[in-house]
């Protein structure tokens, strides 16, 4: 892709670089995304969530410890306080305790 910046007005290169920022900041976003996954799913293989091993608490503003966590995704987690989250429901469902839910 080659531009003639040379013969462009300044509206049309205003517009260029708010177009290119937007750009890299939508870069930033997903290769923060992906590198979140990868250590994720790096701490998953070892048996750990990404807050355990940052010594993080999984849960930001929260009171209590928590509880329960999904099997299918050790990252989610509830303190067994306020409304059932939809992977506890759905745990439900499919036929799984409280019991087998708790950490």
């Amino acid at each position: 892709m080659s531009i003639d910046l040379n013969n462009m007005s300044k509206d049309e290169l205003k517009k260029l670089i708010k177009d290119a920022e937007k750009a890299l900041k939508t870069i930033e976003t997903r290769r923060l995304t992906e590198a979140k996954k990868a250590a994720e799913s790096a701490a998953k293989e070892y048996g750990f969530s990404l807050d355990e091993l940052l010594g993080t608490s999984p849960k930001k503003g929260s009171k209590s410890e928590p509880k329960y966590k999904n099997p299918a995704d050790a990252s989610q987690t509830w303190t067994g306080k306020g409304r059932k989250p939809n992977w506890v429901n759905d745990a439900l469902a499919a036929g799984k305790t409280m019991e087998d839910l708790k950490i």
